[in-house]
């Protein structure tokens, strides 16, 4: 369809919008809704309603990617947890009305992948996601809170299963949560520590180490590098929960001696802010064998000033022979 205009006496023709003529273009959501700075970090391409509770969201996930680069055949399975977590997000802004500029806490964080259906084909995988809501808290009609599973589809299979929950809080509300703590209470932020060594950890790059060396087994500092482009897309008064399931990958790498470890689970489950500002303690062990199929299960956790910040599971294929 066209629209026609008149100029010096002649007729014209004006090309519909772009909308128009191309009914299935494909973009991404916006990042805002996600939490993102940078528009390559956007995971979601489309979301629409089913019903009150229940969402169809669709998603992209590259062939290489700058951080969450492949794993041998396969995509990295923490673009699965990074998918879950932006829609949360899109949801709470796109359709529960929580305004941008609210800050969120993650409680907990789960993902569970098919390796088969995550192998790198010769295109971008094209991702369908069913997402049901099972928590909605409100207060004065404002969401507060929310628990979400998604089951995450490519080529009509099941891929990937996860959940995930968090609170969400006024400006206001935050601050005063806040208040001398961290960043926000005067104190300085930790300089940068040595990273481990990166095979070791199952990374090609120490800029992307988020663990250093306190000379003892199976534990670590947390290393948060703030210029990091992925893991610090935009400036934060605390460590985001992505970089401590990117924490928990590395140490079960580390304890499992998995340079190539692929993490087709991680239940992560969060008890506070991370700090900058205070060192972060990471320890790791391995648990036993799950189940006839061999999987092995590690499992890491975080602890800061005395108190625990963050537990999770990661399990991994036993090793190939």
């Amino acid at each position: 369809m066209s629209a026609e205009s008149t100029l010096d006496g002649k007729t014209a023709s004006t090309p519909a919008p772009p909308s128009f003529r191309f009914p299935t273009l494909t973009t991404t959501v916006p990042k805002e809704f996600v939490h993102r700075a940078a528009v390559a970090e956007v995971m979601l391409t489309d979301w629409k309603r089913k019903d009150d509770l229940h969402f169809e969201v669709t998603a992209q996930w590259p062939r290489g990617h700058s951080f969450f680069s492949p794993i041998g055949e396969h995509h990295d399975p923490l673009l699965a947890a990074e998918t879950i977590r932006q829609i949360g997000s899109l949801l709470a802004h796109a359709e529960f009305g929580v305004p941008l500029g609210h800050h969120f806490l993650m409680w907990d964080l789960e993902y569970a992948v098919d390796p088969d259906q995550l192998r790198i084909g010769n295109a971008p995988a094209a991702l369908d996601i069913d997402v049901v809501c099972t928590e909605v808290k409100r207060r004065g009609g404002s969401l507060t809170g929310l628990r979400y599973e998604t089951v995450i589809r490519r080529n009509g299979q099941v891929a990937v299963t996860g959940s995930a929950s968090y609170t969400c809080t006024t400006p206001a509300v935050y601050r005063r949560l806040r208040a001398g703590r961290g960043l926000s209470g005067g104190r300085a932020q930790l300089p940068l520590t040595a990273p481990t060594s990166p095979q070791s950890v199952g990374r090609m790059s120490p800029i992307d180490v988020v663990l250093s060396p306190v000379g003892e087994a199976r534990r670590w500092q947390l290393r948060a590098d703030t210029r990091h482009h992925v893991l610090f897309d935009h400036p934060v008064d605390h460590v985001p929960g992505m970089v401590l399931v990117e924490a928990a990958r590395q140490a079960a790498a580390a304890v499992l001696g998995q340079s190539d470890l692929l993490p087709i689970g991680i239940a992560s489950d969060f008890s506070r802010y991370a700090e900058l500002t205070a060192p972060c303690m990471i320890e790791a062990r391995r648990l036993a064998d799950a189940g006839a199929d061999g999987r092995q299960a590690v499992l890491v956790t975080g602890h800061q000033e005395g108190a625990p910040v963050f537990t999770s599971t990661v399990t991994a294929p036993s090793p190939t022979r």
